[in-house]
Formats: structure tokens, sequence, C-alpha cells
């Protein structure tokens, strides 16, 4: 009785107190955030990580881009084919079984030349948010998508961390009395895209400049205000690889509140049977050495690296396309969480809302149905975390 009092408590608070960048009249969007800070459970990142049972990513939606865009908030969330969000959307995924959300926000299309974003998407991102609080889920905000201003070479990292400084300076003022559900993530898959060793780790240079980058991300957040003095953040390797040259070469930030950092890693293994659209391969079976290594070797990098060390681990993007292969991508989703589970490391799902055609097809929630495309595919993720329980709340 006492949680549901509290949540309903804390949304109330959502509701009543709407603030705004500029006005909060706006006809197509709900601008409302807490004026407050909410109460606030402060708990470690390794707690925050614990709590989390399996999770699913808004992909193609608020991180579509095609460059600046004067388009309506709408227009830019739809840019990519899918549909607008709805909060029901999150309830499905919820009863599901769900109870994390990671939200993708591309922000460089909606600034101007100082890097000032665009109130009315701002707006949007917040209605966003404000769905998965609704559905009391764990929440994931990033910037996604932004290599055009975030770039980590020597002759570019000034104006980088100033644009990296000032974007999540505003991000960290309007979500600053959010509760402890609410994570920010630093990046995405923060690389340079012209490197022909982007997905392999990079350069020395360029992952010192992003190590810079996250001291910047820690600073910025911490000053900010409202519960952001202890809120939990997490930060990505170089591109987010799983690879030994990435995980060696991130740095943690200094934080001054201990115990708040995640590490996130992205992996879609084995390559041609999970992300490979120019692969034939639809074939998988956990007796096949060559089919599980790189998934458990992953997993047990990332836990020895990190985990063992008290540094929590989040598998931030995962999923195996469409291969007009249902069963089997279902008993890959058993094992991939399972193996992952057993690390203490929750996956969260790459949905990208794409169900047809010839490019990378992860949906796997209809969103104008709101119903699952591949039910064995979600049996099988439930599967996987099957055993998981939440900590028990401390009195």
């Amino acid at each position: 009785m006492k949680k549901h009092i509290s949540l309903f408590l804390i949304f109330a608070i959502i509701i009543v107190s709407c603030i705004s960048l500029k006005s909060c009249d706006d006809e197509d969007v709900v601008f409302a955030t807490p004026a407050e800070p909410m109460p606030f459970n402060d708990i470690t990142a390794v707690e925050w990580v614990a709590n989390v049972k399996i999770g699913w990513n808004l992909g193609n939606t608020l991180d579509a881009h095609d460059g600046k865009s004067s388009g309506s908030a709408n227009q830019l969330e739809t840019m990519w084919g899918v549909p607008v969000t709805k909060s029901s959307n999150f309830t499905t995924l919820k009863n599901a079984g769900f109870n994390a959300i990671r939200i993708p926000v591309t922000w460089y299309k909606v600034t101007d030349k100082n890097y000032n974003i665009r109130d009315s998407w701002m707006k949007r991102v917040v209605e966003v948010v404000n769905y998965a609080v609704e559905n009391d889920m764990y929440i994931i905000l990033n910037t996604h998508h932004d290599e055009d201003i975030f770039k980590f070479t020597d002759a570019q990292v000034n104006e980088s961390l100033y644009a990296f400084q000032k974007v999540w300076q505003q991000i960290a003022e309007v979500f600053r009395n959010y509760d402890e559900k609410l994570v920010f993530e630093g990046l995405n898959e923060p690389r340079n895209k012209s490197n022909p060793q982007q997905w392999n780790g990079g350069s020395l240079e360029e992952r010192n400049n992003l190590n810079t980058h996250y001291q910047v991300f820690v600073d910025t957040v911490r000053a900010s205000g409202g519960n952001n003095d202890k809120r939990v953040l997490m930060v990505n390797t170089y591109a987010a690889s799983a690879g030994q040259t990435a995980v060696d070469g991130l740095v943690l930030p200094n934080d001054p509140v201990p115990n708040k950092i995640i590490v996130s890693i992205h992996a879609y293994e084995p390559y041609n049977f999970a992300l490979n659209n120019r692969s034939p391969i639809n074939t998988w079976s956990a007796d096949n050495p060559a089919d599980i290594s790189n998934i458990v070797n992953n997993f047990n990098r990332a836990h020895d690296k990190f985990v063992s060390k008290g540094i929590p681990v989040v598998m931030g993007e995962f999923g195996a396309m469409n291969k007009n292969n249902e069963a089997t991508r279902a008993l890959w989703a058993e094992f991939y969480v399972k193996t992952a589970m057993d690390k203490g490391i929750p996956c969260i799902w790459w949905d990208n809302g794409a169900f047809s055609g010839s490019g990378e097809l992860f949906g796997l929630l209809n969103r104008n149905t709101n119903t699952f495309a591949y039910p064995l595919v979600v049996a099988g993720l439930m599967k996987g975390v099957e055993g998981w329980s939440a900590p028990a709340a401390a009195e």
C-alpha cells in the first residue's frame, strides 16, 4: 500500500507542477515536470542495476534525425517511419515483464548555433519520460546520434566539450527533480565515424578525449541542482563496444558522490546471425561453441573488468533481427539474457520499430496495434530472466 501511495504522490507532483522553458500552453505537447525534488531513494549504481529485470529501447523514434530540422516534434519523432509514442505502449511492455525503458534522444537536430535546444522538442522528451514515470519504470535518458557536434579528435575536442556541456546543462536542469529511477546516460556509441577502427576501440587520442567528456558530464550534472547531486549516471565505452580495447580504454570520471556510475556496453552477437542483414545465416544453437563464444566472452570481459570490482554494467542495446526465424531467435534470446543475468548484467532490447524490408529488422512491439509481433521472442527473453527478483527495499 505504501508503494502505491508513494507512486500516486509522485505522479501528482508531476501533473500539478507544470513549468516550462517559455510557456506551458502548447496545444500539441504536455510539458509537466516536478517543481520540487521528488522523494528520492538514495541507492547506489549497483542497487539501481539490480532493480532492472529487463528493458526495452524506444529506438528510431526520438533519436531519428536527418540533419538540422525545423519540423514539429511529432514530425521529428516519426521521421523514420515509427508512430508517435503513447503511454499505452509502455504499459504493454510493463505488463509483459519489462521494467526499464531506455529513451534514446538526438539533440543536435534541434539546437541553434549556440547549442540551445528548441523548447518544443524538450517538451516532447519530457512527455515521453513522463509516460515511463506513469508506468513506474526505470528510465535511461541519453544523447544519441549526436556525432555531428560531439567529436573526439584533438582538433575538434574543445568545441565538442563546449557543446556537450551546454546540451547536458539543459537536460540536467529540466530533469533535475525526477526521482532515482531516472538515469542520465552521457552518450550512446561515442566514436569518430571517419576512423576505420570506430567499432574496434578507435585510437588512444579518441579514447582519452572521450574520457574527458565524461568528466564534463559528471561535473555538469552534479552542479545542476535538484536530485542531480545524487543521481546515478551512465557512461559508455568507446562506441559502446564490449571489445577489449574499448573496455580497457574507459576511465571512470571522478565523481564527488561515490558508487553512482554505471558502465554501458552494446553487443549484437553472433554478428552474422544477430545484426548483419546481408548475411543469410538465420540459425543458431547453444550447442555450437562458435555461436556462443562471443556472447560469453563479452559478458565475462565486462564482469571481470567492472562488475567484479563493484562497477555495475548494463547491456544497453542487444537484439537479433528477424530473418523469418522466430523460434530460433527465442532460444537465442533466452540464452543471451540468462548468460548476462548470471554475470549481474541486465539487458535492454533494441527495438527500432522495423518489421519489413531489407534493413535491420529489430521490431518487437508493434506500436500501432500495441501488440508483440514476435511473442515467442518475448517469451524467450522472460525465460532468460526467470529467477530474477528485485532486492528487498531498505527499511
